[in-house]
């Protein structure tokens, strides 16, 4: 199996390093324009400015992309260049919002051995899982 690690060794722009900070302070996941909204006193004031710094910190590891909120939280691998599996996933709350990332290596070697099965080369892939956290049920 293919890991890939962080690279923990980009040299972050001004606009990454603070998309970062916003991200990193943040108890739920931020959508580009709230992130935008948090930044308008550091000087952000177009959407492609937060877009261009999210998209380099999606490359390198250091965030992710919720799809089904069109939303962004960090890596929880993105601190000490620790290995990050192919195959993400993430519980979701649907009352507070909590995000909990985890990792679960049956299920990746599953999902990989299918996807080989069928011919299929797997980049990556995220699981989000939606329902409610121990503290909201």
């Amino acid at each position: 199996m293919l890991h890939a690690a962080h690279s923990d060794d980009l040299k972050l722009t001004r606009n990454q390093s603070l998309v970062l900070s916003v991200l990193q302070s943040s108890d739920q996941p931020l959508s580009a324009y709230g992130i935008l909204d948090r930044l308008r006193g550091d000087g952000l004031k177009a959407p492609l400015q937060v877009y261009r710094a999210l998209e380099k910190l999606l490359e390198a590891g250091r965030i992710h992309r919720l799809e089904s909120k069109n939303a962004f939280v960090v890596c929880c691998h993105s601190r000490h260049g620790q290995i990050h599996p192919r195959i993400t996933a993430f519980e979701i709350c649907e009352a507070c919002g909590k995000v909990n990332e985890f990792h679960n290596t049956e299920i990746e070697d599953a999902l990989t051995r299918h996807a080989r099965s069928s011919g299929f080369k797997v980049r990556s892939s995220t699981i989000e899982i939606h329902g409610l956290c121990a503290g909201c049920h």
